[in-house]
């Protein structure tokens, strides 16, 4: 599905599309919609990067049993465990 954003938000928000994106990215994230690693991946930025971001910006992780098993499971699929 792709989604139109008219430029006058854009324009009146002041943000560029990135901006946008990454605003749009750390809402889900917040409203737990999207895990941390997904959220991560969304903006091109590596897990690390993110949360500092998230940290600049007060904003808590939330780090459940499903985010740790889906970790796990990553790190298994790049061959680090």
């Amino acid at each position: 599905m792709s989604l139109i954003i008219p430029d006058e938000i854009l324009k009146v928000s002041g943000l560029s599309e990135e901006q946008l994106w990454l605003e749009i990215v750390i809402l889900l994230f917040q409203q737990d919609k999207i895990s941390i690693g997904k959220a991560s991946n969304l903006v091109g930025m590596n897990q690390l990067k993110f949360q500092k971001l998230l940290a600049s910006r007060d904003i808590c992780i939330h780090y459940d049993v499903k985010e740790f098993e889906e970790d796990i499971k990553h790190l298994r699929e790049t061959g680090w465990l």
